[in-house]
């Protein structure tokens, strides 16, 4: 059971609220993944294509760079910085600049995203 994808969920993904595997979970279901419990497998019938050539799975966005590389392309020019200008959110200190964190960034950033170009906010 995923957390409902709201401004709050950002923020609990911004203060660690919620554990790395369930951002995960999160971007994801937004990219299309859906887990079959019956066949034990990954439907992905609504991947986008760019996605599925390179991720036939759902990649763990916290372990892989390019991954997240790729989450952070995907995201249009005009939301790049989103997390500032719509929530204020001023980044992390230096001493929290870890790949952990600045990965779980860019997840919320592109979940934000989402969010503004499906209008669901």
């Amino acid at each position: 059971m995923l957390p409902p994808l709201t401004i709050a969920t950002i923020w609990a993904i911004l203060n660690e609220e919620l554990p790395d595997e369930t951002v995960n979970q999160l971007v994801w279901h937004y990219l299309g993944y859906r887990y079959d419990k019956t066949t034990q497998q990954w439907d992905t019938t609504d991947v986008e294509t760019n996605w599925l050539e390179k991720y036939p799975q759902p990649p763990d966005f916290i372990a892989s760079r390019p991954a997240t590389v790729q989450l952070t392309r995907s995201i249009p020019p005009e939301n790049k910085q989103l997390l500032k200008e719509q929530l204020g959110f001023k980044g992390y200190s230096i001493d929290q600049l870890v790949p952990r964190l600045t990965r779980r960034a860019t997840m919320a950033n592109w979940l934000l995203s989402y969010l503004k170009e499906h209008n669901l906010s």
